[in-house]
């Protein structure tokens, strides 16, 4: 939408990655929830089955608007709904349900629907990065400790650790609840009782999830907010593994490393020789976001107090929302960065080189005792022969000084996280390898 507020101008890591979450996606939700609380009145033979029920979604600024006097945009729609419906069903419209019924319900609505576009990418990249560790899984690379050349390592190991971030993020999405919320005004179904009978009551809220198309609530959660919390961590949690593949990547790219480069780089508009590691930058944007609207999350669910929060309710709808948003942009960029991303091996060698016999220390220690190879470590440092001085002290300098010879069991831990599934998902064998020798 050309008038839209936010269209990702200042966020372009969620830009054209929306969908779903609009202010006209969330009326259209409300209107749903309602609709579905008068079917599930019907499921339970309160009432006749009215059939789908001719209620138009409001202008969702206007309903912004008329939300302001009540605080919540459900008393507004509720009016509205009422005079549209046919009188015999009018009344059962929102009947025993409160406002945090309906704005929790849709929540979980609409953030059941996104989830699952966000595990789709997800998958993507989770192929995408198995392809990698496949593909390199014996190429030697420096690993860094504290931003520092440290030990051989290889690239496929990286990859599978980069690959076991994301598959751990898709099981905790996987493993979370998505529950209808129906509690009426105290969190009794007092007036559902009332209407309908303890029997058909206590009935109500799974007829509605089902509805919905939900999850059954163990109960009123109106300030037991646990399906809020755990779904704003597991998105969190998907958006760290990403942020933790861009870091890296980021680093890597770097015009004195350059060990590897994402498909197409991002232009300057000052430096025409530039080419920035585009999709890394913006997916640590979210890196950075993410931990503090997760933590507006947990400080409203420590807020809710009473039978309904005062304030602290209201604030985790935008930060919540803000949140499905930015991780269903970052699994897409995820995606495509782990799709294109190009390894040059001779930069890797390159780099591996810079460190020299240095790179390799911790084996002579181990195979030639600490006091020897504090000793070969201090003469190489001065410029002696590593080879000659690994000799003299017993060793063999093709065997130990090789970086390739001292990667441990990275090949069988490559091996092993490769062997372990995700959740599953259509293999997109059909996407083009990696190129390689950027």
């Amino acid at each position: 939408m050309t008038d839209a507020f936010d269209a990702g101008l200042l966020s372009p890591v969620t830009a054209g990655e929306d969908e779903g979450l609009g202010d006209a996606d969330v009326a259209d939700a409300l209107v749903e929830a309602e609709r579905a609380l008068v079917a599930a009145y019907a499921d339970l033979g309160a009432i006749p089955d009215p059939g789908p029920l001719p209620l138009a979604t409001p202008d969702a600024r206007e309903l912004a608007l008329a939300a302001v006097a009540g605080g919540n945009p459900v008393i507004p729609l509720v009016t509205q709904l009422r005079r549209q419906a046919p009188e015999q069903v009018a009344g059962w419209i929102h009947r025993g349900a409160t406002s945090q019924d309906i704005v929790d319900t849709v929540l979980m609505i609409l953030a059941r629907r996104v989830v699952r576009r966000i595990d789709g990418e997800l998958a993507r990249a989770e192929h995408a990065l198995a392809r990698l560790a496949r593909e390199h899984r014996d190429l030697v690379v420096v690993a860094r400790t504290l931003t520092q050349h440290a030990v051989p390592t290889t690239f496929g190991l990286r990859a599978a650790n980069w690959r076991a971030g994301v598959r751990r993020a898709r099981q905790r999405l996987a493993a979370l609840a998505f529950p209808a919320q129906l509690g009426g005004a105290g969190g009794t179904l007092a007036a559902v009782v009332e209407a309908v009978g303890s029997e058909k009551a206590s009935r109500l809220p799974e007829a509605f999830a089902r509805a919905c198309g939900l999850d059954a609530p163990e109960g009123v959660w109106h300030v037991v907010r646990w399906p809020v919390t755990e779904l704003g961590d597991a998105l969190a949690q998907a958006i760290d593994a990403a942020g933790v593949v861009a870091a890296d990547v980021a680093t890597l790219s770097r015009t004195e490393i350059g060990e590897v480069a994402e498909a197409t780089g991002g232009g300057s508009s000052a430096m025409p020789q530039k080419r920035n590691p585009a999709r890394s930058v913006l997916l640590r944007s979210a890196a950075v976001r993410a931990p503090h609207l997760a933590a507006t999350l947990h400080q409203a669910a420590g807020l809710a107090v009473d039978e309904r929060p005062d304030g602290a309710w209201h604030a985790e709808w935008p930060a919540l929302r803000e949140l499905l948003r930015l991780a269903q942009g970052a699994a897409a960029r995820l995606a495509d960065l782990a799709s294109g991303l190009r390894v040059d091996r001779d930069a890797a060698a390159r780099t591996l080189a810079e460190t020299g016999a240095l790179v390799v220390s911790e084996r002579l220690s181990v195979a030639l005792g600490r006091d020897a190879a504090q000793e070969i470590v201090a003469a190489i440092a001065r410029g002696e022969d590593a080879a000659a001085l690994v000799r003299e002290a017993g060793g063999d300098p093709g065997e130990l000084l090789d970086p390739a010879r001292y990667t441990g069991l990275a090949g069988p831990l490559t091996d092993r996280e490769l062997a372990r599934s995700g959740r599953p998902s259509p293999d997109p064998s059909s996407e083009p390898s990696p190129e390689e020798g950027a």
